[in-house]
């Protein structure tokens, strides 16, 4: 659909016949010449070039008059108005903090018949969350001995999928600073002003190099309106093969002995949050499901229609146009040719 933004521009269409119908005529004084036997010279033009005269006097007018009109269309502002497109609009801001110590490489997270790295599953199952958050705004913080904001909230879901699944084991260091983690997503958070503010943080350890208390930092968070969901990653229970990979000298160790399941469960119940234990993928994938039902997308819709401003083709047309109108005028006051009598022979 074709509309105008500012339609009253095209009441000035006939201003050019209207100046000219009221303006007083110009005052000049031409030369005289009289003409005898004027009657007589005027009655050996034919007929048809009379007519291709009169055609020839209109073509000016009408490009003048298009002219004039593809000014004041361009004036108005045509737009091309698209069909209505749903836009979901959620307004939920929801910061992801991912774990990337050194203690998530261990390879305890049975996939089949086979063991993955914890980091594997949470990249690929986080992921999977991600693509299902459409509408609201994500954001990634990736943690170590240090934290880092590796993707500020947004809408753009792939970015931050991508940044997440590029994430690397000892980017940000071998330590655990869940404090300085949950800090972060809290100043980050409460810059937006949105209704809800949550964050899922994942970790299979406890912390050892934050600067700030992450019990003290979850306070500060619950003050802000900001709701925690702590994971806790890893299997209880590991068997480790014996000598030359035999059964014989084998034993089964817990690689999760370092979790601080207290720590993680006050965080989360602090901020109104809750702790959920992810032991393999289909846990944690149970535990994403969950999330989604604790923290549900909002139906509210918002209408949006594609724009496309078309103002440049009749300014184009005026252009071309006024090419056209140059370009005959020099024509037809070209001068004559030099070196040829009036009836045609070379002097």
């Amino acid at each position: 659909m074709i509309t105008l933004v500012w339609p009253a521009m095209l009441l000035l269409l006939p201003l050019p016949w209207v100046f000219r119908r009221f303006a007083p005529p110009r005052s000049t004084e031409r030369p005289a010449l009289r003409a005898p036997f004027f009657q007589r010279w005027q009655s050996l033009a034919s007929q048809d070039a009379d007519s291709v005269v009169r055609v020839s006097a209109k073509i000016p007018a009408i490009a003048l008059w298009t002219i004039w009109l593809c000014m004041l269309l361009a004036a108005a502002r045509p737009l091309w108005v698209g069909e209505a497109i749903e836009l979901p609009n959620s307004g939920r801001d929801l910061m992801l903090a991912v774990d990337i110590s050194g203690s998530m490489r261990v390879e305890d997270m049975q996939v089949g018949n086979r063991m993955a790295r914890r980091i594997d599953a949470v990249k690929q199952l986080g992921s999977d969350f991600m693509s299902r958050r459409s509408g609201d705004r994500l954001g990634l913080i990736l943690f170590g001995s240090r934290a880092y904001l590796q993707s500020p909230l947004s809408f753009d879901i792939q970015t931050v999928q991508r940044f997440l699944l590029e994430s690397q084991i000892g980017f940000a260091g071998q330590e655990t600073a869940i404090g300085d983690a949950i800090g972060l997503a809290v100043k980050r958070l409460q810059e937006r002003p949105a209704t809800s503010r949550v964050l899922i943080l994942l970790t299979d350890g406890q912390d050892t190099a934050s600067t700030v208390d992450p019990l003290e930092a979850a306070n500060l968070a619950a003050d802000l309106g900001v709701r925690i969901y702590t994971i806790g990653i890893g299997a209880d229970s590991l068997t480790l093969p014996g000598l030359l990979g035999s059964p014989l000298g084998a034993r089964t160790v817990n690689p999760s002995a370092d979790l601080d399941e207290n720590s993680l469960i006050a965080i989360a119940s602090s901020t109104g949050g809750q702790y959920f234990r992810a032991r393999d993928p289909e846990e944690l994938a149970t535990v994403y499901r969950l999330l989604e039902k604790l923290e549900p997308l909002e139906v509210d819709k918002a209408l949006y229609r594609p724009q496309q401003s078309l103002t440049a083709l009749p300014l184009i047309v005026a252009l071309a146009l006024s090419f056209i109108l140059v370009i005959r005028y020099l024509w037809l006051h070209r001068s004559p040719a030099s070196g040829a009598s009036p009836g045609g022979q070379k002097a």
